[in-house]
Formats: structure tokens, C-alpha cells, sequence
């Protein structure tokens, strides 16, 4: 007999997942940072885990998202045969899109929208997150079995793919490659690796992987039963050796796990692809059975370990923004802890372009960046008692190409960010005597907590990336880049690379 799916409890499903993977981080998560927190022996990354942790507790309670970047929604069907689909006036997708819309414009808890139109041309927001990408796949059965994730941009810009041959190393080429990613892609967190079929195949087995659930802890615990798992150990263990660690900033560990899964290939080729999930990751997994619409049942705050992030005082060095000069960004050092007050700038990508736009046609900035420090960051829409939704730091490196711009011709003297920064935007620091601050990744709600006043100052037809005006009090940073060029992101890996032990440090 076949299972009837009602248009409304579809639409319904589709919201409901996407609200709760916005500031629910799955069980097995929390649970594996949890234990690479208890043994992480960095300071710095400890730090960064602390901050990740307490976020989540903190979108947990307060049910806002937990990283401003609510994703690109992906979708994964799998049609029962037997299944037959009611009242839906178009098609599939056009419902999933539908719940798309539904979720992200909830008004308790408003997503951000984050997907452009005409990705070449115009870029244009659509304003509610759609379109989603929809994968589909009939099966025997009488249900439909969904999996909802939400791809930030941070960790699905450092997809990588290679086209082996066949005698290749995969171990080598994955070795190779995780320290080109940087740390955008926010670890600790998951490498999902698709290895074989066609190019698209591989990509999609890589991202589909990293729906699955976390165990990499139980597998070393009992030990591998067959070749896949052994790689995925080796793998697991090679990685952390590497030293990348949280944000990047040296340490223990930088992956949670790794996710491989296979599909026969042609006999000459070997297509590899490898995915990143941050340490935002957002997914999660319900079947529609016909008795209404599927929601997830919530986790309990208990399975949050008892780590509570606060500022450290007597460590850190209070900065006052309004008054800062450049004599006093030339003092900090890499590493430093700074909680900075006063007010900042904001500013991503369009806003960037439009500032070298204008300035090539001599046309006045609508804001002064005169001994100002900008942050890179695409704000949550605020609800209700709130100054501004949850407000993380942006990937630093795609702002590279206009660090010179800024740092020469609008006066200003700093930036912040996520991750590192890339060789230009190294050069322009250095040259300048300015420095950047990297903020944690993944702990977007906490960050905003530090904001007191918000305002749109220039730009506002851009929507998250309009030039933003934040009044904040004691929001806590790290001097990533001091004034002389040097690099947290590359001091500190390099030292934990040798600490571990496993892999030779290169001298280069």
C-alpha cells in the first residue's frame, strides 16, 4: 500500500531541520570536542575550543544560529518507490525550496541569507536562501528518507579534488593538500573523502560522508576490522600530527574524524574528492512516513561538557578603539589576547569591491576609515533583544587582494578576521606597521554578545555585507599578524608539528 506525503508536512520537515541544525550541533560533536578539549595542551587552541563549546551551549539555550553563516542548504532524498507525494502544486525541489524560505524567514530565530543569483554577473541576494541543491535517489520502500545540511562558505570553499592514477598514493596527495586549506574551514572538524567514480561522483560521496555520525573515538578504541577503517586511522593520526590544530593556531587536534566512502572507477583513473565540515557542522537526518511532519527531537544540555568561556582579564590587553593609534598596533605581538571596546567598521568581499570602485573614480567613501579597524563579517539579521544576530568572523584571505588598497588609501591601521592571511595580505601589514586579529570561528553567537550598539553606515543595498558601524565592549581577540609580518598561523602549527613528532618539519 502506498505512503501518502502531504505537501504541508514536507514543507513543515524541511523548516523544522533547518531551524534546529542552525543552533543544535549534533551529540557525537560535541562529544569528540569535548574529549579533544580535555587533551589539547595548547593554550591558544584550548582557547579556541573553550569559545566553540561555550558557543554551542549558548545557540543551544538561546535556540540563534551558531555560526552567522547558516549555509547553502543541502538536500538528500531518497524516494520510496511506493511512496506517492499529495497536494504539491510543483515540483519536489520547488517544495524543498519552499521550506527553505520557511526556515530561514522564521521570525524567532531569522537565518541568514547568504546565496547570490547569477554567481558570475550580478550576485545578486535572493533574500531567503534559495535555491537549495537537491539530490535525489529512488529506492525500494515507503518512506522518504531526508538528510538537511547547511555548507558554509568557509569550509566547502576548501573542497579540493584530484584525478589521481591509479598507483598514486591517496595518503600522500591527502598529506599534501590539508596544509594548502588553511584555516578557514574553522577545525576541529570532519574531512569527508570520496574516492572514485566519476569526478561529480567522488564530490558527492565526499560531501554525503560527512552526514554520517561521528566515531572516530569508538574505531580506535576497538580497533579497525577492515581496510577502509585502517585508513581512515592513518589518516586521522597524520592529519593531527600536521600541528594545524583549532583555528589553525597549532595544536592537537585538527580533525574530529575522517570520512571516507568508495564507488567503482574507470581502470585508468582514480578521482579524489575531499570536503571539510567546520566546526559549525549543521546536519541532520528524519523519514517521512506519512503520519505527519518529522521533527528532531532536541538534545539535552547535559551532553555539553561543563567548560564556560569568559575573558581572561589578567591576560588579556583592553584596547580602546576610539583612541587607538598606530604606535600601539605597532606594539602588539603575535599571540597577544586583546579585548578591544570602542567602535569598529565592518566590511566583506562587495564591500571591498565597491571601495576600490569607488576610489578609482575619486568618489567619496560613505564612511571614514581613518585609524579605524574593520572587521570582516556578514552579520544574522537581529531578532527581538538583540543588538545584531549572531555576528562571526569571515575568512580573512579572500580580503587579501585588497589589503593594500585599504591600508593606503583609506587610512585604516587594522583588520579582523578568521584564519590566517596569505602572502599579500602578509606584505601590505608588514609594509604598513598594521596588524590583524583573528576572532574565533564557530563562536559567532558569543561574539555578538560583546556588540552594544549596531548600525548600518554605508552600503545598506547589500544586506549581511554592508559597511556596519559596531560599538563593542571587551571582545576578544588574538594579534594573529603583528606589525613585522610574523604569523601566528605559521609559527604555531610549525612548533606543534614538532612537538608531536610524527612528521619531519620542513625547513622551507
Amino acid at each position: 500500500m502506498a505512503t501518502i506525503i502531504k505537501h504541508a508536512d514536507f514543507v513543515e520537515s524541511i523548516a523544522a531541520a533547518l531551524q534546529y541544525i542552525s543552533y543544535y550541533h549534533p551529540a557525537d560533536y560535541i562529544a569528540h570536542l569535548a574529549r579533544a578539549y580535555e587533551g589539547e595542551q595548547s593554550p591558544a587552541a584550548k582557547d579556541a575550543i573553550a569559545q566553540i563549546l561555550t558557543n554551542s551551549r549558548m545557540c543551544a539555550e538561546g535556540h540563534r544560529p551558531i555560526c552567522q553563516d547558516t549555509g547553502i542548504v543541502n538536500v538528500f532524498l531518497k524516494i520510496g518507490m511506493d511512496v506517492r507525494f499529495d497536494g504539491f502544486p510543483a515540483s519536489l525541489v520547488d517544495a524543498v525550496n519552499e521550506g527553505v524560505r520557511k526556515g530561514y524567514l522564521e521570525p524567532g530565530n531569522t537565518l541568514r541569507a547568504s546565496i547570490v543569483a547569477d554567481p558570475q554577473f550580478e550576485r545578486k541576494n535572493t533574500r531567503d536562501n534559495t535555491p537549495a541543491v537537491v539530490h535525489m535517489e529512488v529506492v525500494p520502500g515507503n518512506t522518504v528518507d531526508v538528510q538537511v545540511a547547511a555548507k558554509g562558505g568557509g569550509s566547502e570553499n576548501k573542497t579540493k579534488f584530484v584525478m589521481l592514477n591509479p598507483s598514486d598514493s591517496l595518503i600522500d596527495w591527502v598529506m599534501k593538500t590539508v596544509p594548502t586549506m588553511g584555516a578557514g574551514w574553522c577545525p576541529p572538524g570532519m574531512l569527508g573523502i570520496g574516492i572514485g567514480g566519476t569526478a561529480e561522483k567522488a564530490m558527492l560521496m565526499a560531501k554525503e560522508s560527512l552526514m554520517d555520525p561521528i566515531d572516530m573515538f569508538d574505531l580506535k578504541q576497538r580497533g579497525p576490522r577492515n581496510k577502509t577503517e585502517e585508513l581512515r586511522i592513518e589518516l586521522y593520526d597524520k592529519i593531527n600530527a600536521l600541528g594545524i590544530g583549532a583555528q589553525g593556531l597549532g595544536g592537537l587536534t585538527t580533525v574530529l574524524d575522517v570520512k571516507i566512502a568508495m564507488y567503482p572507477t574507470h581502470a585508468a583513473s582514480k578521482p579524489v574528492a575531499m570536503i571539510p565540515n567546520c566546526a559549525a557542522t549543521r546536519h541532520a537526518h528524519f523519514v517521512l512516513d506519512g503520519s505527519g511532519p518529522a521533527y528532531i527531537d532536541p538534545p539535552s544540555l547535559d551532553d555539553w561538557p561543563d567548560v564556560h568561556w569568559a575573558p581572561d582579564y589578567n591576560k588579556s590587553k583592553k584596547v580602546d578603539l576610539n583612541t587607538l593609534t598606530r604606535e600601539q598596533v605597532a606594539a602588539w605581538k603575535p599571540g597577544d589576547t586583546l579585548l578591544l571596546s570602542g567602535r569598529m567598521l565592518t566590511g566583506r568581499d562587495a564591500a571591498h569591491k565597491r571601495i576600490q570602485d569607488m576610489l578609482a573614480k575619486g568618489e567619496k567613501l560613505p564612511v571614514d576609515f581613518t585609524n579605524r579597524v574593520i572587521y570582516y563579517v556578514g552579520p544574522v539579521d537581529p531578532v527581538p533583544g538583540e543588538v545584531v544576530g549572531p555576528a562571526g568572523p569571515t575568512t580573512a584571505t579572500r580580503m587579501d587582494k585588497f589589503t593594500e588598497m585599504m591600508l593606503s588609501a583609506t587610512g585604516l591601521i587594522g583588520m579582523i578576521g578568521k584564519a590566517e592571511r596569505g602572502p599579500a595580505g602578509i606584505e601590505a601589514i608588514r609594509k604598513h606597521k598594521s596588524a590583524y586579529l583573528m576572532a574565533v570561528g564557530g563562536a559567532a553567537y558569543l561574539v555578538s554578545k560583546a556588540i552594544k550598539h549596531a548600525k548600518v553606515v554605508g552600503f545598506e543595498d547589500l544586506g549581511m555585507e554592508a559597511i556596519y558601524e559596531f560599538d563593542v565592549k571587551d571582545m576578544p581577540v588574538t594579534v594573529a599578524v603583528d606589525s613585522t609580518g610574523t604569523s601566528v598561523h605559521d609559527t604555531g602549527p610549525r612548533e606543534w608539528q614538532k612537538r608531536i613528532g610524527n612528521i619531519p618539519v620542513a625547513t622551507v
